[in-house]
């Protein structure tokens, strides 16, 4: 075997531990890693997809992770369709990516015809086949994720950049069951995937036609005992009841911004987790992991060489290791690094003492009369008041400044969460008090509204306003 060989996922999955007793778990229905060693969810036509670009279009994820562990090693490449993407960005993705197989566990026809891709179903129902000897070779595994005009981006992995973070070799114990709110199409949902097919776990995906109450009841269940999300995620969770249901031993946040208030509210409700909370995004990979429970991350893992590197320039955290992509599909001008292999991650950090702390996205920045206010750092003051559950900054038009700052929050444990009532009006003063206690005069809000929701998009991120 050449020393430049990749093992493939499944290789992978079949030489990590013994498979008897794992799963993958949908919303309806199962699959046994085991058999799935054994057998195709693919109707045995996984020889035809040999060396194409194959989209894996579904609507189902353990159908998409189903067919990731099968042609991981026999595609050219397999770009990963999130379920969100708008019908209008499909044959772009399409034409981007070279794609001429797609793997789907719906209807495609529209895509299909003379000439067209070649259409395959992926199957929840594994059929039990001989095992047959395909050449293996090497896939690019093409994520999907926003870009400025609302058209995605493509960005090129490989196995190997994915599965950089993951330390196979380290035990987590014995019958270990991830949970995630993400999706796994997307780059936090990924990681979660492979950490449970590489590890000696099973996984419980999640599903976007199932309420959170219901999908911690399904979590509880299955007896999960690792579960992953968002900051944003993991307070909407919180607002449940069903939130008793499960009681992990390890939780993780990544995607957003981890305030002090999340990761003590997480302790606090969960005494029995370890609470982690790791940067990473789609296009840098995962850099790091803070495991002491504290929010941003210690000075001195910048500056360090070592299997991540990061410095600041700017403000703005760069990031070079083996995990981040190998660039854009399709972008004639989809610069991924600078000239010395850094990705700007576009997050702004402040060093305070010993430590750097998050403030915001580059392009979220809100000007007030010409000085820069970050939503993310005025959220982080507002959700240490015990009443708030969660909140969102935005910019307020004003024809003096040209903007101010304006909160909405929602607030836990308040039976009447109107604006004109005696309870909410005392939160208020109190909310501005530790904000002019902790921020410049031009951060604090002018105006804070309670809400009895916030809108969270599908990538479990927070809904912000373009900038």
């Amino acid at each position: 075997m050449p020393p430049s060989y990749l093992a493939s996922l499944r290789e992978k999955l079949a030489n990590a531990s013994d498979c008897s007793g794992r799963f993958l778990w949908g919303a309806t229905s199962s699959v046994s890693l085991a058999n799935l060693l054994r057998g195709t969810s693919l109707g045995g036509r996984v020889r035809q997809l040999w060396g194409r670009s194959v989209l894996v279009a579904t609507r189902d994820q353990l159908a998409t992770a189903l067919a990731l562990i099968e042609l991981d090693g026999v595609a050219s490449r397999l770009v990963i369709c999130p379920p969100d993407i708008p019908a209008k960005h499909l044959p772009s993705v399409i034409a981007k990516s070279g794609v001429n197989a797609i793997v789907s566990d719906h209807d495609l026809q529209d895509h299909g015809g003379s000439g067209g891709p070649l259409l395959v179903t992926c199957s929840l129902a594994i059929r039990p086949i001989k095992e047959e000897q395909i050449e293996h070779r090497s896939t690019d595994w093409v994520l999907l994720t926003s870009g400025t005009t609302g058209a995605p981006k493509l960005l090129v992995h490989n196995l190997g950049s994915l599965t950089a973070p993951i330390k196979i070799n380290q035990n987590p114990g014995t019958g270990v069951v991830w949970g995630t709110f993400y999706d796994i199409r997307r780059y936090g949902g990924m990681q979660i995937f492979l950490r449970a097919v590489l590890g000696r776990g099973s996984l419980v995906l999640s599903s976007a036609d199932e309420s959170a109450a219901n999908h911690l009841l399904r979590l509880g269940s299955l007896g999960v005992t690792h579960v992953s999300g968002t900051a944003s995620h993991w307070r909407r969770a919180l607002m449940s009841p069903e939130a008793r249901a499960i009681a992990p031993r390890y939780i993780r946040l990544s995607g957003e911004i981890a305030d002090q208030s999340i990761l003590n509210t997480l302790r606090s409700f969960y005494p029995q987790a370890a609470v982690s909370h790791a940067f990473a995004s789609t296009e840098a990979g995962v850099a790091f992991e803070v495991n002491d429970g504290l929010e941003g991350f210690p000075a001195s893992l910048v500056g360090t060489r070592g299997e991540v590197e990061m410095k600041i320039v700017n403000d703005s955290l760069r990031i070079r290791s083996a995990r981040i992509a190998a660039g854009y599909v399709g972008e004639e001008n989809g610069v991924l690094t600078d000239d010395m292999g850094f990705v700007d991650t576009g997050d702004i950090v402040e060093l305070r003492g010993d430590r750097y702390y998050f403030l915001g996205r580059r392009h979220g920045v809100i000007n007030i009369g010409g000085l820069k206010v970050y939503p993310e750092e005025v959220e982080a003051v507002i959700n240490r008041h015990p009443a708030v559950r969660m909140s969102i900054v935005r910019s307020r038009r004003n024809p003096i400044t040209g903007s101010l700052v304006s909160a909405d929050v929602v607030l836990k444990g308040v039976p009447d969460q109107g604006n004109g009532n005696g309870q909410f009006e005392n939160f208020k003063r109190e909310i501005l008090q530790i904000c002019h206690e902790s921020l410049a005069a031009h951060k604090v809000p002018a105006t804070i509204r309670c809400v009895p929701a916030l809108e969270v998009a599908a990538a479990g991120k927070l809904v912000r306003p373009h900038a």
